[in-house]
């Protein structure tokens, strides 16, 4: 099914102010003169850790380490993350080099 032009317009106007609402919104809620309520601040450090802890259980949910080579590259990935951020404690040379040993590995040395 295909959409009609102003369908597309339409679409994409809801999607743009959806965004902005999400970017500005913090910003009018609690502005710098202004300190944010304690909860706020506790989410602010909270979740970061948190969601990282979920998107490592939903990246290997469906590992399954007992069969063949499965678990292998990710099992090596993992290392390399944690050894890259022990290393140089930076998050993105972290993340960024697992994830291109790990396509690596997936993609040339267990085919």
């Amino acid at each position: 099914m295909t959409m009609t032009v102003w369908q597309s317009v339409i679409t994409i106007a809801v999607v743009t102010i959806g965004t902005m609402i999400t970017r500005f919104l913090p910003f009018l809620l609690f502005p710098e003169s202004k300190r944010p309520p304690r909860i706020i601040d506790y989410l602010g450090k909270v979740l970061p850790f948190a969601m990282t802890g979920l998107l490592v259980v939903y990246s290997l949910k469906d590992v399954t380490p007992l069969s063949g080579n499965h678990g292998v590259p990710e099992a090596i990935a993992m290392a390399v993350i944690v050894v890259l951020h022990l290393w140089k404690r930076n998050m993105l040379l972290s993340i960024a080099g697992g994830t291109i040993l790990y396509m690596l590995l997936v993609q040339l040395v267990f085919v």
